[in-house]
């Protein structure tokens, strides 16, 4: 691989160039290097997983990046040498983070955390025997990481499940018991 700075000739040049060499532009600057072709082997389980991660990630950027205004936000959070379709398809790859899970009063909290955004934040609270007593949305507080679930009751040996999803539909689940 080669960086060429200041050469008329491939300012202009983008390709192959047979079955030899490929020009490409990467941050601005010009590479060539040498032309890859197919191989050969059968891929593992672990790449074939990680090939259809991608083309859900791509699907989900396709879709998202159709939304100017989701464009715009995905655009903002780029850096240097990347756009709003690096980061759809890094969204995708990514769930979100339960940070806590805790009570004030008569409120469940969340604190949930994703490198872009959290889109909402789900509250189950269910009895020792599993049944579901009370489901809802959280609503997100001040600081934006912060989703509150004001519960009517808390039973006592039941459980509250918290589902945090992504804009991307990924989602995480934490639960707790309660004493």
């Amino acid at each position: 691989m080669a960086i060429i700075k200041d050469n008329l000739l491939f300012q202009y040049v983008e390709g192959s160039l047979g079955d030899q060499i490929t020009i490409y532009k990467r941050n601005g600057q010009i590479i060539v290097a040498k032309k890859r072709g197919r191989s050969n082997k059968k891929p593992t389980q672990k790449q074939l997983e990680a090939r259809y991660r991608m083309q859900e990630a791509a699907a989900y950027a396709k879709e998202i990046l159709k939304d100017p205004e989701l464009k715009a936000y995905y655009a903002s959070k780029a850096g240097p040498g990347q756009n709003a379709w690096n980061m759809a398809i890094k969204d995708a790859y990514n769930s979100p983070q339960v940070q806590s899970l805790r009570f004030e009063d008569s409120t469940v909290v969340v604190t949930a955390k994703d490198e872009f955004r959290v889109a909402e934040v789900e509250v189950i609270i269910t009895d020792p025997a599993g049944a579901i007593l009370e489901r809802g949305k959280a609503v997100v507080g001040r600081n934006g990481v912060d989703w509150y679930y004001k519960v009517v009751a808390l039973p006592v040996g039941g459980k509250v499940k918290a589902t945090v999803a992504d804009l991307a539909g990924n989602e995480t689940v934490r639960e707790l018991l309660l004493e």
